[in-house]
Order: C-alpha cells, then sequence, then structure tokens
C-alpha cells in the first residue's frame, strides 16, 4: 500500500510538473520584412510583438527579422504559402501576383484624399480584399499606411508626363504598376527594393517612384536630385500571417493576434505623418528640388488605362467603383 501509494504521489507530481511546463510553453512568431530598423513599419511591428506579448501572458513571442534576411516580399510570401514563415509585411503591389483583388490599389488617382483612403481601408471593402487571400494560405490582418508614391528621377525633373518619355522607371512586380508608368510615357523596369540603390547608381534605371519616407530612408536622394509630388498612387502596406499558423492558434490567440495588429496599425500610421514630413525636409536639405505639378495632367494621362482595366478585368473594375461610391 505505502509502495503503491508512493507511486501514485509520483504521477501526480508528473501531471504537475507536465502542466506547468504547458502553462509555460512559449509560442514563438517568425515575422520577416525587407525594411530598416530606423522604418515606421518595423517599429510598428515590434509594437505589435509587445502588445502580443503582454496581451498572452508572456506565452507568445514574436521574432522580427529585418531589412531582408529572410528574403525579398515574394520569397517571404512564398515562405508563408509553405508555413516555413510565420508572418510577413509586403506592399500590396507584391501581392498583385497571387491575388487579383489587390490590383485595385495600383489604379492611379482611385482615392479623393486621406479621409476617403482610411475610409476604404477601415470598412467593408478594406476587410474583403485583406479575407480574399486565403485560398492561397495568407490572411491579411491589417494594412499600415505607406503614403502616396510619387516619381524620383536622376538627371531629368518631371513637370509633366511628358518628362517622362524616354525615361526608365523602376517599379515593383506589379503589373498595374508597369501598366500605369507605360501610361504615362515612361518605360517601366522592374526592380528589387534592395537592388534599386545600385540600379540606380549605374544608370540601369532613370528613377522611380515612392513615398517620402521610403526615398530618404534608403538614401536613394543621395543619386536622385529631383521629386515629383505627382502622387499617382496610395498602395498601401499589408500586414500578412501564414494561414498555415493562423489555423493553428486557438480563438483566444487569434483574438490577440488581431487586436495586436490593430493596435499596431493605428501606431504605425502617427509615426509615419511624422516620418512623411521629417523626410521631405531632410532630402530637400541635401539639395533635391521638391516639385508640386499640377496633378490633373497625369489623372488625365491615365483615363485609358481606368477604362481598359475596366473593362479587361471586371473584378478590379466593379471594386474602383465601388470604392468611388465610397462615402466617409
Amino acid at each position: 500500500m505505502i509502495r503503491l501509494y508512493q507511486c501514485a504521489l509520483g504521477f501526480i507530481a508528473i501531471l504537475v510538473l507536465a502542466g506547468c511546463a504547458r502553462q509555460h510553453e512559449v509560442m514563438v512568431i517568425k515575422l520577416a520584412h525587407g525594411l530598416d530598423q530606423s522604418h515606421p513599419v518595423h517599429k510598428a511591428m515590434v509594437f505589435f510583438g509587445e502588445r502580443l506579448a503582454e496581451k498572452s501572458g508572456n506565452t507568445m513571442r514574436v521574432d522580427v527579422y529585418s531589412g531582408g534576411q529572410l528574403g525579398t516580399e515574394r520569397e517571404c510570401i512564398e515562405l508563408l504559402q509553405m508555413g516555413g514563415l510565420g508572418m510577413t509585411k509586403v506592399s500590396s503591389s507584391v501581392l498583385e501576383g497571387f491575388v487579383p483583388s489587390y490590383r485595385v490599389f495600383g489604379l492611379p488617382y482611385l482615392f479623393r484624399d486621406e479621409t476617403h483612403r482610411w475610409a476604404v481601408l477601415n470598412g467593408a471593402i478594406g476587410h474583403e480584399i485583406l479575407e480574399s487571400s486565403e485560398s492561397v494560405f495568407l490572411r491579411g490582418l491589417c494594412y499600415y499606411d505607406a503614403g502616396t508614391r510619387s516619381f524620383y528621377t536622376t538627371k531629368k525633373a518631371v513637370y509633366t508626363p511628358g518628362d517622362l518619355k524616354g525615361l526608365k522607371i523602376r517599379v515593383q512586380e506589379s503589373p498595374m504598376a508597369m501598366a500605369m508608368v507605360r501610361a504615362l510615357g515612361g518605360s517601366a523596369t522592374p526592380i528589387a527594393w534592395g537592388e534599386l540603390y545600385t540600379a540606380l547608381q549605374q544608370g540601369v534605371v532613370d528613377g522611380a517612384e515612392n513615398n517620402p519616407p521610403s526615398f530618404h530612408l534608403s538614401r536613394h536622394y543621395e543619386l536622385c536630385s529631383y521629386y515629383s509630388l505627382d502622387d499617382h498612387t496610395a498602395v498601401p502596406d499589408v500586414f500578412i500571417i501564414s494561414s498555415h499558423l493562423w489555423r493553428k492558434l486557438t480563438p483566444e490567440q487569434q483574438r490577440w493576434v488581431q487586436e495586436s495588429a490593430d493596435e499596431s496599425a493605428t501606431y504605425q500610421r502617427s509615426l509615419w505623418a511624422q516620418a512623411t514630413a521629417e523626410a521631405l525636409e531632410v532630402v530637400a536639405q541635401a539639395g533635391v528640388k521638391i516639385i508640386h505639378p499640377d496633378k490633373t495632367l497625369f489623372s488625365d494621362q491615365v483615363t485609358g488605362l481606368l477604362e481598359q482595366v475596366t473593362r479587361e478585368q471586371p473584378l478590379v473594375g466593379d471594386l474602383a467603383r465601388r470604392i468611388k461610391e465610397v462615402q466617409p
């Protein structure tokens, strides 16, 4: 009886220890992106990890790999699809090759203003697009502000679409971005973000198009003397999680992840506004000529492209129509 009692106590102790071990198990999520650690998006992701750790009682941890350590945006997406990576941030332009509905964000002059843009992204249409990638093992959590994209060039200022004629302009791997640059008269050249500085330096391209913080933090302003703020597109960044990982989470863990992502998006927007103002000031002080062209010249030039997209891509055309109808 004594031996049986001792065995029973030993068995209970093992169960208690096992339970304690389970309680202290930490789920580690690998999150990778291609940006510098000073970028507002990276800071927002660190904030996301902090909020998730707090909500989960430190049972969930996020390890952030910045600067393209684990690959390009496309490579990170493919890792998510295979389950080899937990989360990433990519431009919606890169997602166009995986999910057709994201192409709508590449349409020039889609949004009337900032209020309209965020009413769309944070509303029913925005959530619909986030969820449209489930079929390819990707789940959108939220949008990060990536501002508006404008042209910057090395040797020639851009005041009108005609000034783009003959210029090789770097674009993302986006059919819509390539079509837009061609419609404006430039020669669209897809190049990976990490290779762009060298491409500008060596004259492989004559310019690129991006938002002020990216123009600043990439140090492209060291090579490009002109920045023309035509604000042709407002392409958001998308914070995504692998569907393989999402389905492994309990409903409570999913809630923690989504809440933390939403809070990080709000935090990122505040950082972005500050970074945009600082970027324009820094590049101007460095000698870059900031140009404020007549935007109607550019929007009028792409009317034919919008009509073509509506005709040839009904899904994108319908989304664009619905977005235009949104009233904040």
